[in-house]
């Protein structure tokens, strides 16, 4: 069942003129024209996965079913889902413990709910308390759980530590004449990335998550990175940030699981981290391009322009290391979770290994865990266009014919 439920610090001033920049984005942004499937596995808490079944751990990649709607994208978070569709509307399900889900309550939503209110978005993002939401004309929204003098404030944007169920327009954006074309969000921080591939952060600044070499005052409103000149792509995981420009990885933010791929010796330090921006300079992507890059709790992936995979973190790999097992085809696109990896290659394969207890590895309920890359056999006559990873639960868009 479906249904909608009713509901002074600035970043740089390089940005275009907003005009400009909203017709660019507008052109570039056209609905969906081939119809799409969704299909989802792992974790059904809350009804995340959007399935019918009361099962509480679903194994292998199953299709939802009775979309009322086009699929255009889908993103798993922490704990819930939001799907947009091929009008740029919204829906969301899942534990909503923060509000974040914007419908105006703390509730859990479990069932797919339209947002309200919102013009068309070209992307949401999912973090363990907050969401936020790009909207085709490069807007920014943000939603839930502002921050704590504990855990740090400002992590919404808004210039308070204030929560908020409904999604609230970034102010200092519009007013700086910023357009945000990515955004990833942290336990306590937020990272966008504008038109311009400026790179700005707000919320907490423990573990230098802003990357501007402060670990002690938190940012109320999006700052830049000022030793970052611009970056090609973002993303994100707990305490933690990545970065793609011209071809080169830079981490800040917490490495005590070795997330940023830098390498520290041996030793793991729980108080280890990067204040600003470092480049991963590992031998192992030397004389190497890397075109994306994915983050999960405490991990990381990049892909090359050859097609090879790397990852490194959660404690078992310090720096990048090549995925071996999928050296046979080309990889063009990479998702991270909590402590496991999806990849997707050129020929519409899906590859994951690493923790799956909830489920999130898809290949049935007899292995748990995998410690090499192994194809999910049940999806292999499909066409994926997309996958997402939760962290614990996760889901591809299939074309369907």
């Amino acid at each position: 069942m479906f249904h909608s439920f009713l509901s002074t610090s600035r970043a740089a001033q390089s940005c275009l003129n907003r005009g400009l920049v909203m017709r660019s984005l507008s052109s570039s942004s056209t609905p969906a024209n081939v119809p799409a499937s969704l299909y989802t596995w792992g974790t059904n808490k809350n009804g995340s996965l959007m399935q019918t079944t009361s099962d509480k751990i679903v194994w292998e990649p199953t299709l939802v079913q009775d979309l009322p709607f086009k699929v255009k994208s889908v993103v798993c978070g922490p704990t819930d889902s939001a799907v947009i569709d091929s009008d740029g509307a919204v829906y969301v399900i899942g534990t909503n413990k923060s509000g974040q889900l914007g419908l105006n309550h703390t509730k859990p939503v479990t069932e797919l709910t339209k947002i309200p209110d919102l013009p068309p978005v070209k992307q949401v993002a999912l973090g363990p308390s907050s969401s936020a939401i790009i909207t085709e004309d490069g807007d920014l929204y943000t939603a839930g759980f502002g921050g704590s003098v504990v855990s740090g404030l400002g992590c919404l944007g808004h210039g308070n530590g204030e929560q908020y169920l409904q999604p609230k327009l970034v102010e200092s954006l519009v007013e700086d004449n910023c357009y945000a074309k990515d955004v990833v969000l942290g336990e306590s921080h937020m990272t966008v990335l504008t038109t311009e591939g400026e790179v700005l952060t707000t919320g907490s600044s423990s573990y230098g998550r802003l990357g501007n070499g402060e670990t002690s005052v938190d940012s109320l409103y999006l700052e830049p990175v000022e030793l970052l000149q611009r970056a090609d792509q973002i993303e994100g995981g707990k305490s933690f940030t990545l970065a793609l420009n011209e071809g080169i990885v830079y981490g800040w933010g917490r490495n005590h699981k070795g997330q940023l791929g830098t390498g520290f010796g041996m030793a793991v330090d729980m108080y280890s981290m990067e204040e600003v921006p470092r480049p991963i300079d590992a031998d192992e992507l030397m004389n190497r391009t890397v075109t994306k890059i994915a983050t999960g709790a405490n991990h990381a992936a990049c892909i090359t322009t050859s097609g090879e995979l790397f990852w490194w973190g959660i404690s078992l790999h310090l720096e990048p290391v090549r995925v071996a097992e999928v050296l046979h085809t080309k990889i063009i696109d990479v998702a991270c979770g909590n402590d496991y990896t999806m990849a997707l290659s050129e020929d519409n394969h899906i590859y994951t290994w690493g923790s799956g207890r909830t489920g999130v590895l898809g290949v049935g309920s007899g292995t748990k865990n995998l410690n090499q890359a192994q194809m999910i056999k049940t999806m292999v006559d499909e066409k994926v266009t997309q996958i997402s990873a939760g962290w614990a639960h996760a889901a591809c868009v299939v074309e369907s014919e």
